[in-house]
């Protein structure tokens, strides 16, 4: 089995990327893959609660991220130092994250068989 880290660093709503992404996800997980994800840059406004979709035009993905779990991808990582550049904190997501430090990102990436960004 190999191990698979995505890395997700685009806003929500900010086009078809996202999802598609989560479509991916969502798929090698099916396939019985160890999938890990990792949210950086504005990609942490993904996880935020009281989103508002339809403001946008776009597609609510909150749901595509609650599914997830049923999916057993875990660990879901958040850069802890994205979060504090955008001020938000652990309490305004909407799913449970490890945080992990800007500088343990490299070691992230060296544990994966694989990386997928977007």
């Amino acid at each position: 089995m190999k191990r698979y880290l995505f890395v997700l660093q685009h806003p929500p709503h900010s086009g078809s990327r996202g999802q598609e992404m989560l479509d991916v996800i969502l798929t090698t997980a099916a396939f019985e893959q160890q999938v890990a994800l990792l949210l950086v840059d504005d990609a942490v406004f993904q996880l935020k609660t009281q989103q508002q979709a339809e403001k946008y035009g776009a597609k609510e993905t909150l749901a595509l991220f609650n599914a997830l779990a049923l999916y057993d991808v875990q660990p879901i990582y958040v850069e802890l130092e994205s979060l504090q550049e955008r001020g938000l904190t652990v309490a305004d997501l909407n799913l449970a994250v490890e945080l992990v430090a800007r500088q343990n990102i490299a070691q992230l990436f060296a544990q994966a068989d694989v990386v997928f960004s977007g």
